[in-house]
C-alpha cells in the first residue's frame, strides 16, 4: 500500500487544469431526491486509516441519505490518486498537506474544505537494535522515501536533536524498498508509515525512535477539492463533508463492522488495523474548527503549511513557496451542525 508522495510532476498536472475544463468537474445539472445539484461526485483515496471511513460511508450508503451521489475511487497507487486530481480525472481527493502544497505549486487549484485526521504515531522512525535515540543516527545509513512526510518527520526529528541530513547516510528508497532493506540489514534505520510499520518492526529488536506522535499536527490529511468544483457545485461539497461527520457517527455507534469493513479495504487484519488506530486520530468537527482557525502553533493548518512549504522549498520538490490564497476554505465544516 503506498501513500504520501510529494512529486514534481504534479506540476504538469496541475497545469492541466489550468489550461481547460476538467472531465469530472463539470456535470450537467440534475437534481436528486433529496434537493443536492449536480451530477456524480468522484472521490478518491488510498491506503491511510484516515481515510478508510470513506468505505464504510459507501458501504452503508450514507452518501445518499444526504442526497448526494459519490463514485469512491480507491488508488493502490496513491500518487495516481494525487494525478487523478490534478488532471481533473476526480472532483476530490484525501491527501496530505505536503502533497497539496506541492500540486498546488505546480498551479492546480484546490480547495481544502476538511480535516479527516492528524498522524499521531502512525509515521515512524524506526531503528536497528543499538540505535536508542535520534542523536545515535550520527553517521548511520537512513531510509526514506524521497519528500514523503516521513522524511519530513526524519528531518523534524534531526532538527530537534540538533542534526541535519547532512549528519546521516540519507538513503532514498520507495517506502516498501525501504521497509525491506531495513528488515534486510542493508540500512540502520527508517522512515516509514503504517502498515509498513509492522514490516520494519518484524526485525528483531527494531524498535521506534521517534514518531508523528512527538510532533503533533505536522503530519495531517484532508478531504481537497478542485476549486473550481468547490465554486460551482458547493451544496454537493456540503453534503458530503457532512457525510463525513454522520460516518464517523456511524462508526462509534457501530465499531465492530466498521472496523471489519476498514480493515478489509486496507487488505489487513482487524487486529492489525486496530493496532494502527491510535496512530492515527480522527478528527471531530471542533478539532476541524480549531485547525481551520488562523494561528501560529502546531494545531493550525496556516501555521502547518508554512513550515511544509519551507520543507518542500528545501528539498527541492518545488521551486518556490505557494500561495495560502483560497487554499483552506473552512465554511463547509462550520456549517455542519455541532
Amino acid at each position: 500500500m503506498h501513500r504520501r508522495i510529494a512529486t514534481r510532476l504534479l506540476a504538469a498536472a496541475g497545469i492541466a487544469i489550468l489550461l481547460g475544463t476538467t472531465a469530472c468537474g463539470n456535470h450537467a445539472a440534475t437534481t436528486s431526491a433529496a434537493g443536492v445539484s449536480g451530477g456524480k461526485v468522484t472521490i478518491g483515496f488510498s491506503a491511510w486509516p484516515g481515510w478508510f471511513p470513506w468505505q464504510v460511508a459507501q458501504e452503508k450508503g450514507l452518501f445518499a441519505k444526504n442526497g448526494v451521489d459519490v463514485e469512491m475511487k480507491y488508488f493502490d497507487s496513491y500518487t495516481d490518486s494525487l494525478n487523478a486530481l490534478a488532471t481533473g480525472n476526480l472532483n476530490a481527493n484525501s491527501q496530505t498537506l505536503n502533497d497539496t502544497l506541492s500540486s498546488v505549486s505546480g498551479g492546480a487549484k484546490q480547495t481544502i474544505v476538511l480535516v479527516n485526521d492528524n498522524s499521531t504515531g502512525n509515521d515512524q522512525i524506526i531503528a536497528r537494535p543499538g540505535i536508542n535515540s535520534i542523536a545515535d543516527l550520527k553517521g548511520k545509513k537512513v531510509a526514506a522515501e524521497q519528500g514523503t512526510v516521513d522524511h519530513y518527520l526524519l528531518l523534524l526529528a534531526l532538527k530537534k536533536a540538533g542534526l541535519t541530513q547532512q549528519d546521516i547516510q540519507f538513503t532514498p528508497l520507495a517506502t516498501d524498498a525501504a521497509a525491506a532493506a531495513f528488515v534486510a540489514g542493508k540500512v540502520d534505520a527508517v522512515g516509514v508509515f503504517a502498515p509498513f510499520t509492522t514490516t520494519a518492526l518484524g526485525l528483531k529488536g527494531s524498535k521506534a525512535i521517534a514518531t508523528s506522535k512527538d510532533f503533533p499536527g505536522a503530519i495531517p490529511d484532508h478531504l481537497v477539492f478542485n476549486s473550481d468544483f468547490v465554486k460551482a457545485h458547493a451544496d454537493q461539497v456540503q453534503a458530503i463533508v457532512k457525510t463525513w461527520f454522520d460516518t464517523l457517527a456511524w462508526i462509534a455507534a457501530n465499531k465492530a463492522e466498521a472496523t471489519a469493513i476498514m480493515a478489509k479495504r486496507g487488505g489487513v487484519s482487524v487486529d492489525d488495523y486496530q493496532s494502527y488506530d491510535a496512530g492515527t486520530t480522527i478528527f471531530t468537527r471542533q478539532q476541524n474548527l480549531d485547525a481551520f482557525a488562523h494561528g501560529s502553533s502546531p494545531a493550525n493548518l496556516d501555521y502547518q503549511a508554512d513550515q511544509i512549504a519551507d520543507f518542500l522549498v528545501s528539498t527541492k520538490l518545488v521551486d518556490k513557496k505557494p500561495s495560502l490564497d483560497g487554499l483552506f476554505e473552512p465554511k463547509f465544516v462550520q456549517a455542519v451542525a455541532g
